[in-house]
Formats: structure tokens, sequence, C-alpha cells
């Protein structure tokens, strides 16, 4: 059996497009663990799962990451800076090189090479639908102890990261002639005072200590169906980013309560969720000074990355592990000093990043629940 190079791995990977179909990366992730001993299995939701370890363990720690990326497919390219030295310089690019390819491949190294120890048992658990509507996350059943989320966070340890919730906002009255405004009741009059209420909606709440302020943003808005009637309907959708504890029923409740409160009462009020098939990616967030925090960022430290322990910027899957202890951790970067990289043309990771990540999720696994 050959070692398991995690950039060899991924020069392999990043050129089989998963924008629109998983099918040959999931073969690609199959073949690959099948090849190093372990006979993975895929369930009904398209989840790719393998373990090694104690059938019934006292201590379980799951690897879980993505295999999906965003539309459309940016072309594999290799820029080997290595020849003059700077190893810095020698980079993968292309669509899902950082997000979330490049973290697989650390995760596939750090899989392999942890033995587990008695009463021990470590998983991979790579989901197919991240990007869109977490429907391999929402089929997981795992009951781990402990959880890693691979995702591109330059080596730093994310313990917690905002929920995002959508929902629109129906607002109706009662539609007339334009002529004759006072014989209606004017729907878009009543936005006024719904916006007052959602700009002071957060008022008063305590910041979460680590995620900060949750944040409410109005981001499309529709009204009547006339230029010379009364309007009868108006629609705002609203994009919510939330902190722990609440839940989408429970902010969706408040925000509809807190508008009813605001406009008149002949005006009536409806805010639903967007309908999807799965829960919404929550807020999550895992004590700073929890034992797998502290391993991984030590880990993390000792492999060359910074170890340091901060919140996630983008809303992930991690909160479908919750509240079990879960970090977030991986090469690349969700942004540079020059603008995006994931989900963005210009779309790289460093082959260094990819080594060193792989190191420190071999060492932290090994010291969570290896045969040391």
């Amino acid at each position: 059996m050959s070692e398991f190079d995690p950039v060899a791995f991924l020069e392999r990977a990043v050129p089989v497009a998963s924008n629109e179909d998983v099918a040959e990366m999931r073969e690609l992730l199959v073949e690959t663990l099948a090849s190093h001993g372990v006979e993975p299995t895929v369930d009904d939701a398209g989840n790719t799962l393998a373990s090694k370890g104690d059938d019934d363990p006292e201590r379980h720690l799951v690897f879980n990451t993505h295999i999906d990326t965003v539309s459309p497919h940016v072309p594999f390219e290799r820029r080997d800076g290595r020849g003059d030295g700077d190893d810095s310089d020698d980079v993968i690019r292309g669509r899902g090189s950082c997000d979330a390819k490049g973290p697989l491949a650390a995760i596939l190294a750090a899989f392999f090479a942890v033995e587990p120890a008695d009463g021990a048992r470590v998983t991979v658990a790579v989901t197919p639908d991240e990007e869109v509507l977490s429907t391999g996350a929402d089929a997981l059943d795992l009951d781990a102890d402990l959880y890693i989320v691979g995702e591109p966070t330059g080596l730093d340890v994310c313990t917690a990261a905002k929920g995002r919730f959508q929902g629109t906002l129906r607002l109706s009255g009662v539609a007339s002639h334009a002529a004759e405004p006072a014989s209606g009741v004017n729907a878009v009059f009543a936005l006024e005072q719904a916006l007052t209420a959602i700009r002071s909606f957060d008022d008063g709440r305590d910041e979460h200590p680590q995620l900060g302020a949750a944040t409410l943003t109005p981001t499309t808005v529709e009204g009547g169906e006339s230029t010379n009637q009364v309007p009868a309907e108006c629609r705002l959708v609203l994009d919510r980013r939330s902190v722990p504890p609440e839940t989408a029923e429970e902010f969706r409740s408040s925000l509809e309560s807190a508008v009813r409160d605001a406009v008149p009462d002949d005006v009536g009020v409806e805010f639903s969720l967007t309908d999807r098939p799965t829960p919404f990616l929550e807020a999550f967030a895992t004590d700073d000074d929890h034992e797998l925090v502290q391993t991984v960022a030590a880990a993390s430290r000792r492999a060359g990355g910074s170890g340091d322990v901060r919140p996630f910027t983008a809303a992930t899957e991690a909160s479908y592990f919750s509240p079990a202890p879960v970090v977030v951790f991986g090469p690349g970067v969700l942004a540079d000093d020059h603008g995006a990289v994931a989900h963005a043309e210009r779309e790289y990771v460093r082959t260094d990043a990819v080594r060193r990540a792989a190191t420190a999720l071999t060492d932290a696994a090994t010291e969570l629940v290896g045969d040391t």
C-alpha cells in the first residue's frame, strides 16, 4: 500500500468538476479510500463514510467536509515555485482547491495515518451537497464525541460561526383606486413602520462573546400590481445572520411579532421562513477552552500554522453536529489581500498549507483518539 500524499491527491481531485454532479468526485474518493485499505460506504443521501477502530467506542472523532463546489467549474492549474526556493509560491489553482478539496486532502492524510487506540474510533464523513441544501449532512447520524470540519481557515482553529436564515415578510392591505386612496389600505405605506421595527430588532440584545452581534438585512422588496392602484401587498426578503442560542423558529416568531406591533392594525403581517427540505445552517459555538480546540490549536502551531482560535466567517455544516464539540479547520482562505479566493475565479490553495494541515490533523487526531 503506497503512502498517501495529500498534494498528489489534490492534483487529481481539483480537475474533477463537482459543481453540477459529484458522482465522478465521489468515485475518486471511494477509490482512494479503498486503495489505502479502508472500505467505504455510500449512503442513500450520497455521503461517503469510512471508519477505523472500535465499533462501540468510548471516544469517537469524526472528520467531515464536502466534495461539491459552486458553479462554474474553474480549470486546474499547478504553479510550482519550489525551483527558486520559495515553497510558499507552490500553489494549486481551480474550483474546489481550497473549498473544500484542500481540506479533504489534509483530512484523508490524517485519517489514514492515525491508528485508533482501544476503545476509540475515527470516521471520515464526506457530504455531497454543502453548497446548496446540506441534504447529506442532514441525513448523517453519527453520534460522535468530537468533530473536525474541513474548510479553508488559514490553519486557524474556528470554534463558532453565525447561522443564516432567510424569510419573506408579507404585509397585506386592501386594493383600491389610486384616485381614492382612503378607500383602501396601502401595504407599501406600512413598509415604513416595518423597516423601523427591523432596524431596531436587535436593540438591547447582548452580543455573543465569540461572534458579536447578530445582523438582520433587508435584501429585496416587491409590492403592488398596477401603477394606478393602492397596493394590497408588499413583500420584503430578510437575511438573518444569527448567533446562539437563537433558532430559526425563534427568529421567525419574534420578527413577526415585532412587525405586528409596529404597523397599523388594519395591515396584515406574515413572516415565513424560506421553504427548504433541510434545516437552516444555525449558529454554533464550542468553548475555546475545550480539549478539542486546544489540541487542534497546539497541533497547528507545531505544524507551522498560527494556531489562532477565532470564529469562522461563513456558515458551515458544523452546525449540524453541534452541540457536540466541533471545530472548523483547514488549509486555504476564503479571501486574501487581493480579494475573494473561495467561490472565485482565482481560487487557489498553497501546497505547503495542505501539508501543514495534514500534519496538524494527524498530530491532533493521534492525541485525541490515537494509539500513542
